[in-house]
């Protein structure tokens, strides 16, 4: 993901699926929910000559390359079973784990390339992205050219890089349902926390050990408030570091405030360690890669890295409906 995507995001935790709802970044309106069981049905998206013109390459469900003639001007949405899965179809309201790939139809330059968790049939997501998992079969790879009307409108995505009116090849890899995941106690090379004044920043040291493989958390205090649950907007204060580097490549602290931002908003091992902790909360928690930013490093800045999170939660609000 390029530096124009950090900018657009409130903290570096921001997964891809904040990029993917209607009317977060930029001119597009979110459709109105409907009642009706056409909602639920699957899209009329056809095949054309854009899509199938699209050459990909790369390992399934890592950071693929897209070869076509630039510049893309779609009209209308098409899109292209590149890769057909021999999982079970997607269906209307499952959490599917996918790595999206976006690449600009007028360079044809990648915009983003992250794997994140989208729900299949949400219509809170631009149809553009919504396209490439719907009713396929899991395991299968989707090209999907959008053009401007179906994602960004005439006022485009400055912040990711996207231009008014441009048209986006989407490639997506439609990897698995989601199932629940559950952080580990985390036990062994528990990095040291101190915690300074009010207002300061805490300080974290990492120790000289490798890394977990496992997605684990330890509870420094627990906190005595409400339980965050899936989909709440948590208030919080934290600290991200890179357990490779041991720099810290974000933090809410060093901004005076907390942030605030959906479970379902940010990387999959973050929201995973929130949910089911209650308001008050301090804990840290230890993501490798595959619930980070993934495992490419060309993919993202972070990418490959086991990330270290301090948390402190400051108050939750639930979803609405």
């Amino acid at each position: 993901m390029n530096r124009a995507l950090r900018r657009a995001a409130p903290i570096a935790l921001a997964s891809a699926a904040a990029l993917l709802l209607a009317g977060c970044a930029g001119g597009a309106t979110p459709p109105e929910a409907s009642d009706t069981p056409a909602a639920v049905e699957c899209m009329d998206v056809a095949t054309g000559a854009l899509s199938e013109g699209v050459n990909v390459e790369g390992e399934f469900a890592g950071s693929p390359t897209a070869t076509f003639t630039t510049p893309v001007e779609a009209t209308g949405l098409e899109r292209t079973i590149a890769i057909e899965g021999d999982g079970d179809e997607t269906v209307a309201g499952d959490p599917i784990n996918v790595v999206v790939t976006a690449f600009s139809g007028t360079s044809g330059e990648t915009v983003f390339s992250q794997p994140t968790t989208i729900t299949a049939g949400d219509e809170a997501i631009f149809e553009a992205f919504r396209a490439g998992i719907d009713c396929v079969p899991l395991g299968s790879r989707t090209v999907t050219v959008a053009p401007a009307e179906t994602l960004y409108g005439d006022t485009g995505n400055e912040s990711i890089g996207v231009a008014p009116g441009e048209t986006l090849v989407i490639v997506m890899d439609v990897v698995e349902v989601q199932e629940p995941l559950t952080p580990s106690e985390w036990t062994e090379n528990v990095p040291e926390v101190e915690f300074g004044a009010e207002g300061e920043s805490p300080t974290v040291t990492i120790p000289d050990a490798e890394p977990s493989t496992e997605l684990q958390m330890h509870v420094i205090e627990e906190g005595d408030g409400d339980t965050v649950q899936a989909g709440d907007s948590v208030t919080l204060q934290y600290k991200g570091i890179s357990w490779d580097t041991g720099e810290v490549f974000d933090e809410s602290y060093a901004r005076g405030e907390p942030a605030t931002f959906p479970t379902d908003g940010v990387i999959q091992g973050f929201g995973a360690a929130l949910v089911g902790q209650k308001v008050g909360t301090k804990l840290i928690v230890t993501i490798p890669p595959e619930y980070a930013y993934g495992t490419d490093p060309a993919a993202h800045e972070l990418g490959g890295q086991t990330l270290v999170f301090l948390v402190e939660i400051e108050g939750t609000e639930q979803a609405t409906e």
